[in-house]
């Protein structure tokens, strides 16, 4: 039986409008469990111990060294008997071809930098997952001029990041046999605080409709491997 698990450990920041994936990912969870998932840039750990407490059995993955906070939140939340850890480079997984039902991330690729670094990446998540398996991810958009100039004035990482264009990289998503997405985010970025942030997500939930998908900030969806 699922458990019961606060938006907050999941998403951590922002939450409000990145958990607005939720509902399309459950969607394309395997029926049959247990299943096999992989986390990419699992660093906190959140989208782990999500998958975790849907009852799959999760490996849990990052570029460098988890913090104890992480293995932490998976003990308070009692998954820790269906959570491993391992050190991975998401260009080049450590795993055999077709061993996962599931492979997520949550604003990774665009610290690659390079849209041909995020297409390997992309394949090596396509490589890994078994036919039928599912990629759900959740990305950076672009969003407006206005949230490009605030981003190199105020985010360190913005030299080297690179943001999605929603229709310029749909081909990043070649491999799989269809994909299924939807994108959100406006103002709630802009927020100097989660307080803030969440109460500006409220409003891009009355406005986005009229919002054009290219002057959004968050991109997410299910792969499905064919």
């Amino acid at each position: 039986m699922p458990r019961a698990i606060p938006l907050n450990d999941i998403f951590q920041w922002e939450v409000r409008s990145w958990s607005r994936a939720l509902p399309l990912w459950l969607k394309y969870l395997p029926a049959q469990r247990p299943a096999g998932a992989l986390g990419i840039g699992e660093r906190e750990g959140g989208l782990s111990l999500w998958l975790a407490g849907e009852g799959l059995h999760v490996v849990c993955s990052d570029l460098n060294p988890f913090p104890d906070a992480t293995v932490e939140l998976h003990r308070r939340h009692g998954v820790q008997d269906l959570i491993s850890y391992k050190l991975a480079d998401a260009t080049a997984l450590p795993f055999p071809d077709a061993c996962f039902e599931v492979v997520v991330f949550k604003s990774v690729i665009g610290a690659l930098g390079s849209k041909e670094k995020q297409a390997v990446a992309i394949k090596e998540m396509h490589r890994v997952l078994k036919p039928g398996g599912v990629l759900l991810f959740a990305e950076n958009l672009h969003g407006t001029a206005f949230h490009r100039w605030l981003r190199k004035r105020f985010v360190a990482w913005d030299s080297y990041w690179r943001y999605l264009d929603v229709e310029r990289d749909l081909d990043l998503f070649a491999p799989f046999a269809r994909v299924d997405d939807a994108t959100t985010g406006f103002l709630a970025n802009l927020g100097r605080t989660e307080g803030q942030r969440a109460l500006l997500a409220r409003f891009d939930g009355m406005v986005l409709p009229f919002v054009p998908k290219g002057m959004r900030t968050i991109w997410y969806g299910a792969a499905i491997k064919g």
